[in-house]
């Protein structure tokens, strides 16, 4: 690590220490030119969480991007604010298990959680989200979808 004092690039580690619950590390180190101490910090560099778009693009999960669907599909229905933020979270935890070992999950998979999430939550959540996941082009798309609700409660 360069010294900040003189430029150098030897140094030596003084003391290390655990901090934020074993995430990073805080080193005191000595240059071995000039003898000016410092502090450096390392941190993990996980591999971003990924969501593969049906195009087969991947971009990084955006937790508020799914906060924000599921708030437009319990739009005006009788959900508090805090249960919206357990079920993200719910969906957040689901998605990353299942993506776990490849850190990435598809829209479809992700679509499939929330769907599962809204139907045990709210019906019309369910069909709000379900006719713009499943791109409902008709009438008739509605009507299976809510005949097949009326058979599974």
């Amino acid at each position: 690590m360069r010294c900040p004092y003189c430029g150098n690039f030897d140094d030596k580690v003084i003391e290390s220490r655990t901090m934020a619950n074993g995430e990073s590390i805080r080193r005191r180190r000595e240059c071995l030119s000039c003898g000016y101490r410092f502090t450096s910090y390392e941190l993990v560099e996980e591999k971003k969480f990924m969501v593969v778009k049906r195009d087969g693009r991947r971009q990084p999960f955006d937790r508020a991007k799914l906060a924000k669907g599921i708030e437009r599909a319990l739009e005006k229905r009788p959900i508090q604010n805090d249960t919206i933020e357990t079920i993200v979270s719910e969906i957040e935890d689901k998605a990353v298990m299942q993506g776990k070992h490849s850190r990435e999950i598809t829209t479809v998979a992700l679509g499939e959680i929330v769907l599962e999430e809204l139907f045990a939550l709210d019906k019309v959540a369910y069909v709000r989200f379900a006719s713009v996941y499943r791109h409902f082009e008709s009438l008739d798309e509605f009507i299976a979808e809510i005949k097949n609700l009326g058979g599974e409660s």
